[in-house]
């Protein structure tokens, strides 16, 4: 053998060493971008009683600092993953890193309630460019043949993040103050920042696209129907008045508008047409259908553990935290599994093990205890584990790379929508079937059946996810 082949050999196996270290790197720049944006998702939650001492103000107003966030992030997600499909993934992810992080110091310094809640909005646009662009990067960033993987542990990051707010906000809250819980991310931004630049992959240059413009009219009428369709099922805690239903007319007019425009634009910001991909379509509904359930073991939990079974403030929070523990272990295994028996078939494995865990609790009588509930919630997150790993992992190994921005866009946006109308229709349906108006009234009898009621409803809702899951199957059979 030559030494100029050798030489060449060399420096191939040089660059599969360089490609396959900027390519873990690269993942964990991406993992700690889900880990911030999905962090503040939560940590502010637990420092709504501090803010009403602080800012002298009620809770509804407190409440906007939750709120600006969740808003930003399900009016802006789909939005900017299209802008990332025009000016650069990677350019774009860069900025809203350092916009995320810097908003997060403007929280951290407010001086007023009004000054924290319009940073917060800008931190939710950063973190709406972030939970959209990592999703669509990974494509770019590891091998076809290991997107299971990737996502597997983008979702335990999601994860994680989501679980570990609350505890982590308590903490620095009670040893720092109320701000140290936007500036902790002044340190991992900066660090997220330093390795997105340095791993991730350059944009693609001259790469053209099908629609080669950016549609504002479109991204202004998706941005105020999902922000309507928002605070329709949020304000009110519950109670479902005339302002509920005036917001609820909004958002359907506003959806109508949507239709209209981007069926004549030259350039639209979500192609009608990928809707009639069975397979996309499928995803996205699945994906806020079981959203919409896991949300409901959050707003259920907590009340039928305390007054059915009678377990204090301590308690109840540790078996809360079980669920979300479960799904972020299971998501990287999750992944590999997809990676080796494919992401269908582990979409349906997945919906499978929600469905029965949701009936199990619709059945079990509160004799069982704490066990009788942390079983079937260990099968229920566990299995969502699994199919949000391989829906996603389904979704992005398919979709065209010029589109992937605004498909990730979508599904973390079919989330968001499940998220907010889990917690609102979920809670309703619990509130109706305990047969009391005020639930923390009610006598241990209620609140079971009402927990009973409402998860067979979950266990519904989970068949019509498995349904979708076996049709799509059966059309890429034919």
């Amino acid at each position: 053998m030559s030494k100029a082949v050798v030489a060449e050999q060399g420096r191939e196996v040089a660059g599969n060493l360089e490609v396959g270290r900027s390519a873990r790197w690269g993942l964990v720049s991406l993992s700690l971008s889900m880990l911030l944006s999905s962090l503040d998702t939560s940590i502010a939650n637990v420092a709504l009683p501090t803010l009403t001492q602080v800012f002298a103000a009620s809770f509804q107003q407190v409440q906007w600092v939750v709120i600006a966030y969740l808003l930003a992030i399900t009016t802006l997600v789909v939005g900017v993953g299209r802008l990332g499909d025009l000016i650069g993934r990677r350019r774009l992810l860069l900025g809203g890193i350092f916009l995320f992080t810097a908003a997060s110091v403007l929280c951290g310094v407010a001086p007023t309630l009004w000054l924290l809640v319009a940073a917060r909005a800008l931190q939710g646009l950063g973190g709406a460019i972030m939970m959209a662009l990592t999703l669509a990067i990974v494509g770019e960033t590891v091998p076809k043949e290991r997107t299971g993987s990737a996502m597997g542990v983008l979702g335990t990051m999601s994860a994680v993040g989501t679980a570990l707010g609350p505890s982590l906000g308590g903490a620095l809250i009670a040893g720092l103050g109320w701000r140290a819980i936007f500036l902790v991310n002044l340190p991992l931004g900066i660090l997220t920042l330093v390795l997105a630049r340095r791993f991730l992959p350059v944009d693609r240059r001259g790469l053209k696209t099908e629609r080669a413009g950016f549609d504002p009219l479109g991204t202004l009428l998706l941005a105020l129907t999902l922000g309507a369709y928002a605070l329709a099922v949020t304000l009110g805690q519950g109670r479902f008045g005339p302002l509920n239903l005036a917001l609820l007319l909004a958002a359907a007019c506003g959806a109508g508008l949507f239709v209209l425009v981007e069926a004549r634009v030259a350039s639209p910001l979500i192609r009608l047409a990928m809707f009639r991909d069975p397979a996309l379509s499928g995803s996205l509904a699945m994906g806020a259908l079981v959203t919409t359930v896991v949300v409901s073991t959050l707003v259920v939990g907590p009340f039928y553990l305390s007054l059915a079974l009678g377990l204090d403030a301590a308690k109840v929070g540790l078996v809360l935290s079980v669920g979300p523990l479960v799904a972020a272990l299971s998501a990287a295994p999750a992944g590999r599994l997809a990676d080796r028996f494919g992401a269908r078939s582990m979409t349906i494995a997945g919906l499978l093990g929600m469905a029965a865990g949701s009936f199990a609790l619709s059945l079990l009588p509160e004799a069982f205890g704490i066990l009788g509930y942390i079983a079937p919630i260990i099968v229920i997150t566990g299995g969502y584990g699994l199919f949000q790993t391989a829906n996603n992992t389904a979704v992005m190994t398919d979709v065209r790379p010029q589109q992937r921005g605004v498909v990730s866009g979508m599904l973390n946006l079919s989330r968001n929508l499940g998220r907010i109308t889990g917690a609102s229709v979920m809670g309703a349906v619990f509130a109706l079937a305990s047969g009391a108006s005020d639930i923390t009234a009610a006598p241990a009898e209620a609140v079971a059946a009402g927990m009973r009621i409402t998860f067979a409803v979950s266990g519904v809702l989970v068949l019509v996810a498995l349904f979708i899951a076996g049709a799509r199957v059966r059309r890429e059979d034919a």
